[in-house]
């Protein structure tokens, strides 16, 4: 059954006479007779009449017409589809992913690169930062989310926003830790991050700005993995506030005073892939998303 044997048939339904239908179809009449026999020959059913004015549905014509129709229409639509797509930028981009698809605003961002163009195909790679650097220094990943200061030139930023840390202790450890400074936080054990972490940076640089240097207890890459680490007892550790805060009315741990440092979130993209078209495109639906504020 094709598709042309089912506009001829609907055509002849229509009109009701098969040399009308063929003057429309832009067929010769044994054309379209030809056509309405080889469709009724593999349903196996007849499906007009002839009559002295014409041709006629049979009871059996009349139940397959909207059927044809629906069809027929859902073949101008696919076509109709087709024509709109024809131009549009098509190609794969591999994304790096760290920390939650909702601080990343992923969903957000995934959805609105299929509405407006729907022949990129996205693919996602979750990791850790530092890993995911290299991922981008090596080319093997064509952009990626990145938390921290890109120590590389051939690496370029897309600044998103900066999130703030805190000190997160055990809850039995506030009573002892309560109003002390930094020197006594040195001597008391820590949670260990990778080095690929971004957090393993961001407790270097605090250590540093306070010249302390804590004695470190095992060595984690995900920030969920040092929050049970805290929660268990083990040791200090440099949490997102959102997520220590969360935790602390959870009771799961204490922040410790006031302090606070920050990390830049960035996008982050080959520096020689700067002008690349399908690049280009998701870098400004990204800063749709990521909207920066006015200076």
């Amino acid at each position: 059954m094709e598709i042309y044997q089912l506009r001829t048939f609907v055509t002849v339904a229509q009109q009701g006479h098969l040399t009308q239908a063929a003057e429309i179809l832009h067929l010769s009449q044994p054309a379209v007779t030809a056509q309405i026999k080889a469709l009724e020959e593999e349903a196996g059913i007849s499906l007009f009449e002839r009559t002295s004015a014409g041709v006629t549905l049979t009871e059996a014509g009349k139940l397959l017409l909207p059927e044809a129709e629906r069809i027929l229409a859902g073949s101008r639509e696919m076509l109709n589809k087709a024509r709109s797509l024809k131009g549009q930028p098509s190609g794969k981009l591999r994304i790096g992913t760290i920390l939650t698809p909702e601080l990343l605003r992923l969903g957000p961002l995934l959805a609105r690169m299929r509405e407006r163009f729907p022949l990129v195909q996205l693919t996602t790679m979750q990791g850790i930062s530092g890993i995911i650097l290299n991922e981008v220094r090596k080319k093997e990943l064509d952009a990626a989310f990145f938390i921290g200061r890109n120590p590389y030139q051939t690496v370029h930023v897309q600044p998103l926003t900066e999130l703030p840390y805190v000190v997160a202790a055990p809850p039995a450890w506030r009573a002892e830790l309560e109003g002390v400074d930094w020197r006594t936080l040195g001597r008391q054990p820590w949670v260990g991050a990778s080095q690929f972490s971004s957090l393993s940076k961001l407790h270097a640089e605090a250590w540093r700005e306070h010249n302390i240097a804590p004695k470190k207890v095992h060595e984690v890459d995900q920030e969920q993995s040092m929050l049970v680490c805290v929660e268990a007892g083990l040791g200090l550790c440099m949490l997102r506030k959102e997520v220590a805060e969360a935790a602390e009315r959870e009771g799961r741990l204490w922040v410790w005073g006031d302090a606070e440092i920050s990390m830049p979130l960035s996008f982050i993209y080959p520096g020689e892939r700067e002008d690349e078209p399908l690049l280009g495109l998701l870098r400004e639906v990204l800063a749709e998303i990521w909207p920066q504020p006015a200076v």
